[in-house]
């Protein structure tokens, strides 16, 4: 029987069903360490833009958008490092975009002086308010394996005192979890994020963007994949996949896409490979304006791809696991841009906060929502005398506490007011919304990645039976990494691309920091505070 060969790279086509940063770490993956030319990866992306998550977009006349904003952790981001590193910045391309973030840290240091507030008070968040049955509940947590804990909610795990500590109103709204979300995924955010323990009152181990993700990451590895002739194929939505099994294992053989020309099929040879981002926490996002609320979505294009998929091919993932509870994984946004700053200045003073120190969470906000006022100018493209925030609360069902109605039905205007009552400003509500602007953003599924889960309810990266095909992003399966991070998605796009291409390359290795004896002590004695 004739042996089966192995095609050279220039032969072989790559297909990435999404233009999210998984996505495209993936092409430049295959780009710079895989050899394959440019030319033969092709990018199908239902919108009109790449970066999912990894947004902003907006002018200053119709009003700027950020539906969410991603963190970094130098120490921890071993992968994404590792690309952002080779990437040109757009700005300046004598320079990487990792070194352009190591110069804006250096000159706007995270550093939060206000991270709770109730009723105007700053509370002293480095008092986490744990006691010793806490203390016991999380090293019985990191002492036991992940696999024991099973579909376990963090609720079932804690008292519901614990739920009312600083502790955790600080790590509630940097890491966006709740209650009923997998106590496995705290677990992994524990040893992932260890050292930060001491400090996660500051926020002083975050590293920011010079600019929005879009415009300090996105833009410039876009432009590095045009200028290798990636093929970028925009308002193209893959609706299914024909996958045919045999003895050798399953095989993507056809790609079905709607474009705006219609229905097209996309040939795909058993040599080629196909790289699949299998759900999004921005997919069906819907956004409101300054006089209406946003909808809220049941689905989106990336979830009915998986289903399909999954439904005849076992070790495919449960994707209903994550996106069958619209109302366990929704949470709501919103981006102000201000013509005029007296709320800017207002919310500056009130929190001692400098813009690019922090996140700040209204502790009494029954919303429970959140700040975050970046370093100014936050686009590329932004005035000086226009200035932007962000905002979001966790619980958008809930009734305001100046506004009588739920956030989810409120509009941007009315979403600010409840805002201003948290900053103790409502009563100069006339004339400190004039000149603003504010759009609210419904994501139905920005914290499904969290919902508790089991072994096999997220694909490996490469299943086992899999001679082609890759799952990419926040719902492939890692061990020990942590989702809701551009580092997940960054390293399943690296272990994808270098599995398929069978590259005896080193995948950088999870940081194990936890095992460092300072590391452990200072955590050790934050808890006690």
């Amino acid at each position: 029987m004739p042996v089966e060969q192995t095609p050279h790279v220039a032969d072989r086509e790559a297909h990435v069903v999404g233009g999210g940063i998984a996505g495209l770490a993936a092409a430049a993956f295959l780009i710079r360490d895989g050899n394959v030319p440019g030319e033969n990866v092709h990018v199908y992306e239902k919108l009109d833009i790449v970066g999912g998550a990894m947004d902003g977009a907006g002018d200053p006349e119709e009003g700027y958008v950020i539906r969410g904003g991603r963190m970094f952790n130098f120490p921890a981001y071993e992968c994404t490092w590792d690309l952002f590193r080779t990437i040109p910045a757009l700005e300046d391309d004598s320079i990487s975009v990792k070194e352009e973030m190591n110069r804006f840290n250096a000159k706007h240091p995270s550093y939060a002086e206000a991270r709770l507030i109730e009723d105007g008070t700053h509370l002293d968040a480095s008092q986490f308010q744990l006691e010793t049955r806490h203390r016991i509940s999380l090293v019985r947590l990191l002492l036991t394996p992940e696999e024991r804990l099973g579909d376990t909610r963090i609720e079932e795990w804690f008292g519901d005192d614990f739920f009312e500590t600083n502790f955790w109103y600080v790590w509630a709204t940097i890491f966006a979890f709740q209650p009923w979300h997998s106590v496995a995924e705290v677990r992994r955010y524990m040893y992932r994020f260890l050292h930060e323990f001491p400090r996660l009152h500051t926020m002083e181990g975050i590293d920011r963007t010079k600019y929005n993700q879009y415009d300090s990451m996105i833009l410039p590895l876009r432009r590095w994949l045009e200028d290798r002739g990636v093929d970028f194929q925009y308002d193209c939505r893959v609706t299914d996949m024909d996958i045919v099994t045999s003895r050798a294992g399953r095989t993507v053989e056809r790609l079905h896409c709607e474009t705006d020309g219609g229905t097209e099929r996309i040939g795909v040879e058993p040599t080629d490979m196909v790289f699949f981002t299998n759900g999004s926490m921005t997919d069906g996002s819907d956004l409101g304006a300054w006089d209406e609320a946003p909808e809220t979505n049941e689905t989106g294009a990336s979830w009915e791809l998986w289903r399909s998929i999954a439904a005849d091919n076992p070790g495919f993932g449960d994707p209903e696991v994550f996106a069958g509870n619209v109302q366990e994984t929704k949470w709501e946004s919103f981006t102000v841009t201000l013509h005029n700053t007296d709320l800017f200045d207002h919310i500056v003073e009130f929190t001692d906060e400098e813009p690019g120190n922090g996140l700040v969470t209204y502790v009494d906000s029954s919303w429970l929502m959140s700040t975050v006022v970046a370093a100014q100018p936050h686009f590329a493209n932004q005035p000086d005398d226009v200035k932007i925030f962000w905002g979001y609360a966790l619980f958008p069902d809930r009734e305001g506490d100046y506004v009588e109605k739920k956030m989810s039905e409120c509009t941007g205007r009315e979403i600010l007011e409840e805002l201003c009552y948290h900053l103790q400003c409502a009563d100069r509500l006339p004339e400190i919304l004039e000149g603003v602007d504010c759009v609210p953003c419904m994501m139905p599924f920005i914290t499904a990645h969290f919902q508790p889960r089991t072994s096999g309810d997220r694909p490996a990266v490469v299943p086992d039976s899999s001679r082609n095909l890759a799952f990419l992003g926040q719902y492939a399966d890692l061990p020990r990494d942590v989702v809701f991070t551009v580092e997940y998605s960054v390293r399943t796009a690296m272990t994808a691309v270098y599995e398929l291409l069978d590259l005896d390359r080193e995948i950088p290795p999870v940081s194990k920091h936890y095992r460092k004896p300072g590391v452990l002590a200072d955590a050790v004695s934050a808890s006690f505070e």
